[in-house]
């Protein structure tokens, strides 16, 4: 029988060979009476004519439909030239067909299977196999086949082994946003699966496994947010005897690998690094786009000079007042897209947007345009000018209040104003490693220290002595990788000596017993010769949908959920019936919204 041959590989020097072809149809045309079919796989789509002269292939072709899987087995010719198709990979062949088999006819479909199909994600997401079908969803998938293998590849050739951690496994800590699986065998008992292997790869590193990854699945129950998934996959590993340098330069050499693979493109290492004082400083989030200027100067000082209370309040009492410049001919901005703007800082918790346009930097205060101005000693104006480093023709926009307020509105007002106004150049791509991280942060709604990355971050050794006596002041070893102002992984490196591991608990109101009670396996492998290591964790469906351009990760998961971490195609989450609760001794809850009085 003749080898079946992808319906994408024909080209010219396979003019004259005979071939056996699978797929869908794609098109069928009848012209004149010669029937033409666009024969479609995974590779791409070939031309198949059926003539009347082969009476029994002719008719078969001519009921096809679209959709419908087929078998054709025919001769490759060459095309004339008045009909190549430079739209087609195989635009100059075609096959000229001798048999012509059914395999499955297809119902009509939901939706068009093309790329242009504008039918809307939550109608192709309840056909998501059909959807699939689709060339643009097909190349989101292979990109992501190719960025694995590159991951894989790098990795081996690095001496990392393959290891594979347990999806069942206990709550963690963070237990509120695990997914909880009851267990028949132990009743009343609840496995959780992982959001992460952290302990699991730091228990490797202490059995001397040395340099461990692993292409994982975590699993997170969050709050809803526009582009996450209840389920995910990293590319996750650990190193031993490095600090934090070496794994930042093996991330380096990761990154490189798979963004080759992904775009063809080669990144150049080492990356630029900032500390994350700097990041907010300059930016305004701790995940800063680099690609375009506007970057945030702090006049916290000159406003404790000035009786606008907006701003002197601020400075005076611990809160923070920036100032971003809005480069050349921002102007000409009207009051309304500033309204616009003003609207947009308010989601971040802005009470407002102060802004002065400049008009002219010799003239103060009159070459100045704001309602504000007014207020503003004119020996302030001139050292606002000089510290933003304003010109002719630009503006100048001000947060005022609480650090974090500001920094988030400002920072996203920035990234906002950078796509708007055509700062960013096509085909850009800057990394950017964020470091020096607070170790702890305050939960003011807990009226706790909690970890700003997890408990097992090491601290800078410099700050050790802080961790009783002034722990907000303690920076970590931590490390985010940044790829145009999206964070795309992140790590640290891990507390290795167990004493310091039990201070660091302290810290955070963990007791001894709650220690033992969620982790101690952990905390008893640490008194066993743990080396010093450390890793990171890429999230591998947020790096393939940056590298593709797609709107969302949906687009290159296979089988995603919605925003509402519902499968929609297989109607999950879903309930289960009355038995599988009773072998797991559970009771249903009554319904509160039916049962209150």
């Amino acid at each position: 029988m003749i080898k079946r041959t992808r319906c994408g590989d024909f080209r010219d020097h396979h003019i004259d060979t005979e071939v056996r072809l699978c797929g869908w149809v794609q098109t069928n045309r009848d012209h004149g009476g010669v029937i033409f079919l666009d024969l479609r796989d995974r590779f791409g789509v070939v031309q198949v004519v059926a003539h009347p002269e082969t009476a029994a292939a002719h008719q078969l072709a001519h009921s096809l439909r679209q959709q419908d899987v087929v078998e054709v087995i025919g001769t490759v010719i060459g095309r004339s030239d008045d009909t190549i198709n430079t739209k087609m990979d195989t635009g100059t062949i075609e096959v000229t067909a001798s048999q012509i088999s059914v395999l499955n006819r297809a119902k009509t479909p939901p939706f068009p299977i093309e790329d242009d199909c504008a039918t809307g994600e939550q109608h192709r997401l309840e056909y998501r196999y059909l959807d699939l079908r689709r060339p643009v969803m097909q190349k989101m998938l292979a990109l992501r086949h190719r960025v694995s293998h590159a991951a894989r590849q790098f990795l081996d050739h690095e001496a990392f082994l393959e290891i594979d951690t347990p999806i069942l496994n206990k709550s963690t800590p963070e237990g509120a946003r695990d997914y909880l699986v009851p267990s028949r065998v132990y009743p009343g008992s609840f496995y959780a699966l992982p959001q992460s292997p952290q302990i699991f790869k730091q228990l490797l590193m202490i059995a001397g496994m040395d340099r461990y990854y692993q292409i994982a699945r975590c699993f997170r129950d969050e709050d809803l947010r526009a582009d996450r998934q209840p389920e995910f996959t990293q590319v996750d590993l650990e190193m031993s005897f490095v600090d934090q340098n070496d794994v930042m330069a093996a991330a380096e050499g990761l990154i490189a690998a798979m963004f080759a693979a992904g775009t063809g493109a080669q990144v150049g290492a080492p990356f630029t690094r900032i500390t994350y004082a700097e990041a907010m400083d300059r930016y305004g989030l701790d995940a800063p786009d680099i690609r375009f200027g506007m970057e945030h100067v702090d006049v916290s000082d000159l406003m404790r000079e000035v009786e606008f209370k907006v701003f002197r309040d601020p400075a005076e009492k611990g809160g923070l007042v920036k100032v971003m410049r809005v480069v050349e001919g921002a102007s000409k901005m009207t009051r309304k897209q500033i309204d616009d703007l003003t609207a947009f800082v308010a989601v971040y918790g802005a009470k407002g947007l102060a802004w002065i346009k400049v008009n002219d930097v010799t003239d103060l205060p009159g070459g100045l345009q704001s309602p504000i101005v007014k207020f503003l000693p004119e020996g302030v104006l001139a050292r606002l000018l000089e510290r933003s480093g304003a010109q002719n023709g630009d503006l100048l926009f001000f947060g005022a209040g609480d650090k974090k307020v500001v920094n988030d509105a400002l920072g996203h007002l920035r990234v906002k104003l950078g796509h708007d106004l055509g700062l960013i150049q096509p085909g850009d791509h800057r990394f950017v490693w964020v470091v020096d991280f607070p170790m702890f942060e305050w939960n003011a709604e807990e009226k706790r220290l909690q970890a700003l990355h997890h408990p097992f971050t090491a601290p800078t050794m410099a700050d050790l002595d802080k961790l009783e006596r002034a722990p907000l002041e303690v920076l970590s070893q931590a490390y985010d990788l940044v790829w145009n102002g999206t964070e795309i992984g992140g790590g640290s490196i891990r507390i290795h000596d167990p004493k310091v591991q039990q201070r660091v608990f302290a810290a955070l109101g963990i007791s001894d017993q709650e220690a033992e009670a969620k982790f101690g396996f952990l905390v008893n492998a640490l008194q066993y010769g743990a080396p010093p290591h450390g890793g990171l964790a890429f999230g591998l469906d947020r790096v393939v949908a940056l590298m593709s351009g797609a709107e969302s990760i949906r687009d290159v998961i296979a089988f995603p959920k919605t925003q509402r971490a519902a499968d929609l195609m297989c109607d999950a989450p879903s309930e289960v019936a009355d038995r599988q609760w009773q072998e797991l001794g559970l009771r249903k809850r009554r319904n509160l919204a039916t049962t209150s009085e």
